[in-house]
């Protein structure tokens, strides 16, 4: 898939082409969809990226973009279980993400070219364990346990997508509403975090932006709403489709 994404101008015809013809399709429901990128060179997540998740971790909006890493080795498919690991059981959160796939990506990117460096868009979940997140500044390993990045179901293309700035984006656990925004109310949006990261690497085709979460994160809630074993957490986002995991004891 990360040589398809680099190499897809040369390939669009083929692909369009197979795209009008009914053979050898297969029903959605008669096969199993795994993460539209198996093993992501790079997954960028930002955090404080919305007014209302900011206010309710009682921090002020930050001045600068803070980023952090999630391990390749996080990667889930969109409807595959998520793991309540063994260390900490009691402290597992949601986070839905609108989640950039980068395609000819680049360094020094612009704002304004910034568009032009994204393949695609999926949903994603920035599945986080809390009390690992207090053990230190860093947030990479809290956020880096294995089943902890599901994204998909798909990869919609930027041509199907106008602006992602204006998508609605909500997540419920067991069918209750926990989080729910629009793209538009992001702090730092898109354009401005391939700019700030391009500053500093290379974004590469098949690199993953989980571009931040909205208010009403499990562990802000008033009790608390930590995931359990059973819990069933469905992350959606306008035009995108939705990803659905179980969670299960590891």
């Amino acid at each position: 898939m990360i040589e398809l994404i680099g190499r897809f101008d040369e390939f669009r015809a083929q692909i369009q082409q197979l795209e009008s013809s009914s053979d050898g399709w297969l029903a959605l429901g008669d096969v199993k969809l795994r993460a539209p990128v198996s093993r992501p060179g790079k997954i960028l997540a930002i955090g404080l990226n919305y007014a209302d998740h900011i206010a309710e971790t009682g921090r002020e909006a930050p001045k600068e973009q803070v980023w952090f890493m999630k391990a390749s080795s996080s990667t889930s498919g969109p409807y595959d279980a998520i793991q309540i690991p063994k260390a900490s059981p009691e402290s597992v959160d949601y986070e839905v993400e609108l989640v950039a796939v980068i395609g000819k990506g680049g360094r020094h990117i612009t704002r304004d070219a910034a568009p032009k460096a994204v393949f695609g868009y999926c949903v994603g979940n920035d599945v986080s364990v809390r009390a690992w997140q207090r053990h230190s500044p860093q947030w990479s390993i809290a956020k880096s346990f294995d089943t902890h990045s599901p994204f998909g179901p798909w990869i919609t293309l930027t041509d199907e997508v106008a602006d992602p700035h204006g998508l609605a984006i909500r997540c419920t656990v067991n069918g209750e509403e926990r989080q729910a925004s629009n793209t538009k109310n992001l702090v730092f949006d898109l354009w401005a975090q391939i700019e700030y990261l391009s500053k500093a690497m290379t974004l590469e085709p098949g690199d993953l932006i989980f571009s931040g979460t909205p208010g009403g994160v499990g562990w802000a809630r008033k009790p608390p709403g930590l995931l359990k074993a059973g819990d069933i957490v469905r992350c959606e986002i306008e035009r995108l489709g939705y990803i659905e995991g179980k969670c299960e004891d590891e």
